[in-house]
């Protein structure tokens, strides 16, 4: 099955971050793709945790998107923070933040940023029939 799209919006709070979770977790159940739900369940939450912690006060709401296209499984945090893109970060042992694109970089096939007006959309690319991680 490939063509899919999801599309979600959440409020910029906190709690929001678990809801955006399980709402992964729930489509990729439906979609079949369970062999992703780790991965993609962890890089929804550095990705969500981002913009709830760095883009208050910019818009009440992100949109969450998830697209299978051409064997990928295409996650995308979109809000409307324009004045700050991120990026990676190499955090010393003792840092205590800094380590969310860190995760999403490794955990992904390639992910970026791109603009929108306003704010910006962080993606990730996951294979669906990559080989699973040890």
């Amino acid at each position: 099955m490939s063509g899919r799209t999801h599309t979600k919006r959440f409020r910029v709070r906190k709690d929001s971050i678990a809801a955006a979770r399980l709402h992964v977790r729930a489509i990729l159940i439906e979609w079949k793709l369970g062999s992703l739900i780790e991965d993609s369940v962890l890089i929804t939450s550095e990705l969500t945790t981002n913009v709830v912690n760095h883009a208050k006060g910019t818009g009440d709401y992100f949109e969450l998107g998830l697209r299978r296209r051409n064997g990928l499984l295409v996650l995308e945090v979109s809000d409307s923070y324009q004045w700050r893109t991120p990026e990676l970060q190499k955090p010393a042992p003792d840092d205590l933040s800094g380590r969310g694109l860190f995760l999403v970089d490794a955990l992904s096939e390639n992910w970026g940023v791109r603009p929108r007006d306003p704010g910006k959309t962080v993606w990730a690319h996951l294979a669906i029939n990559r080989v699973a991680r040890p």
